[in-house]
C-alpha cells in the first residue's frame, strides 16, 4: 500500500496577491486532511517571485492550528541559513502546538540567489558541516549528547515535551542519502522525472545500504517527492499543464516568475530550443487523467522500493490543483476521498 503525502512550495500566481498565496497553501493543507493525505510539507525559498513559500515554521504553525492529524513539515529548512539550536526551538514550539505531528525536514540547499545568500549572512555548507549541523540540531532536538564546544553543550533546547518533531533529511543527490543514514534518519529523495530513475535509485540504494539504525528509527524509511498532475481528462491536465511548462521554460532563462494563465503560455512564442524542452518535459512528467498518472506514481514506487510518495502540484487555477489532488486521493483509495 502507498501512503500519499503532499508538498506546497506555494507558488506565486501572476496578478494574484501574495497574502492570497499563502492563505492557499493554509486551505489547501485542510482539504489535503480531509482527503486522507499522510503529511502536508511546505518549502523554503528566498527572494524568487515564483515561489512566495519563505518561512516553513511561520507557516506550518498556521496549518497546525487549522488542522487535527495530518503531519505538518518542512521540506526543508534549509540548515546553511540558521543557527541549528534555533531551529530546535522553533520546532519544539511546534511540536508543543501539535503534539507528535510535526516533521523536521532538513535540506543542504541554498533555495536563494546571491543577492538573498548576503541578506541571509549564512555561508553555504559542504558535505561535512551540513552533517555536523543536522546532527547538533537532532540532539538538541532529543537532548542528546553530541561533539559540541563546552559551553554550548550546557545549552538545551525549550519548551521540554513528552513527544518531539520527526527530523528527515531531503536531498537529490548521495550527499543528502549518506547523512540521513549516518545520522539514522528517514530521507526524502526529491525524484526528477526528467533527471531519470537511475541516479533516485543509487541514491536510494546508498541510503540503505549506509543505514545506521537507532532506536528511534531501526530501519532506513525512504520516501519520494515528485511532480504530478492530475485532472478530469488528458487534454484538460495538458491544457492546465501549460502554466508549468511556461515557469519552467522562463526558470531556463534565469527568469523566476509568478504562474500566467494557461490561455497566455499557449500563446507564447518559444523557440525552436524551448520547444524541444517543452517536448521532453511532455515525454517525462507526470500528467494526465487520474487513472494514467495513478499507474506512473505507483510504477514509480514500485521501481525504487518505497512505499510512501510526496506529491508536488503546480497550477495557475486553485481549484485545479485542489482537484488533482481529490482525484489522486479517489484513485489511491484514501480514506476521506469520494468514491
Amino acid at each position: 500500500m502507498i501512503r500519499l503525502s503532499v508538498f506546497d512550495q506555494s507558488p506565486a500566481i501572476a496578478d494574484v496577491p501574495h497574502d492570497a498565496t499563502i492563505r492557499a497553501t493554509v486551505a489547501l493543507a485542510i482539504e489535503c486532511e480531509r482527503l486522507g493525505y499522510r503529511r502536508y510539507w511546505v518549502g523554503e525559498q528566498h527572494n524568487n517571485p515564483g515561489i512566495v513559500g519563505s518561512a516553513p515554521p511561520v507557516l506550518m504553525s498556521a496549518i497546525a492550528a487549522r488542522t487535527e492529524r495530518i503531519r505538518v513539515g518542512s521540506a526543508g529548512v534549509l540548515l546553511s541559513h540558521y543557527s541549528p539550536y534555533k531551529v530546535a526551538e522553533q520546532f519544539r514550539v511546534l511540536d508543543a502546538l501539535a503534539p507528535d505531528r510535526i516533521d523536521l525536514g532538513l535540506a543542504r540547499a541554498q533555495g536563494a540567489n546571491e543577492a538573498a545568500r548576503r541578506a541571509l549572512g549564512r555561508s553555504a555548507l559542504d558535505a561535512d558541516a551540513f552533517a555536523a549541523e543536522a546532527g547538533k540540531l537532532v540532539a538538541w532536538l532529543y537532548d542528546e549528547p553530541t561533539e559540541r564546544e563546552p559551553l554550548t553543550a550546557q545549552a538545551r533546547a525549550y519548551p521540554r515535551a513528552a513527544t518531539a518533531p520527526h527530523p528527515w533529511i531531503h536531498g537529490s543527490s548521495e550527499i543528502g542519502a549518506r547523512v540521513a543514514a549516518k545520522l539514522g534518519l528517514p530521507f526524502c529523495f526529491n525524484y526528477s522525472a526528467e533527471g531519470g530513475e537511475q541516479q533516485a535509485r543509487q541514491c536510494l540504494q546508498t541510503y540503505v545500504q549506509a543505514y545506521r539504525p537507532t532506536a528511534r528509527v531501526p530501519e532506513p524509511y525512504a520516501s519520494v517527492l515528485v511532480w504530478a498532475l492530475a485532472a478530469d481528462s488528458d487534454a484538460q491536465a495538458w491544457h492546465l499543464f501549460a502554466s508549468r511548462a511556461h515557469a519552467n521554460i522562463m526558470l531556463d532563462t534565469g527568469m523566476r516568475a509568478p504562474l500566467v494563465a494557461p490561455e497566455v503560455a499557449l500563446a507564447y512564442r518559444y523557440s525552436e530550443r524551448q520547444q524541444a524542452r517543452l517536448a521532453q518535459m511532455r515525454r517525462d512528467c507526470i500528467i494526465g487523467a487520474a487513472d494514467h498518472v495513478a499507474q506512473r506514481l505507483v510504477a514509480v514506487a514500485a521501481a525504487l522500493g518505497v512505499s510512501e510518495l510526496v506529491v508536488n502540484t503546480w497550477t495557475h487555477d486553485p481549484a485545479a490543483r485542489r482537484r488533482s489532488y481529490e482525484l489522486l486521493a479517489a484513485a489511491f483509495g484514501l480514506a476521506g476521498a469520494a468514491p
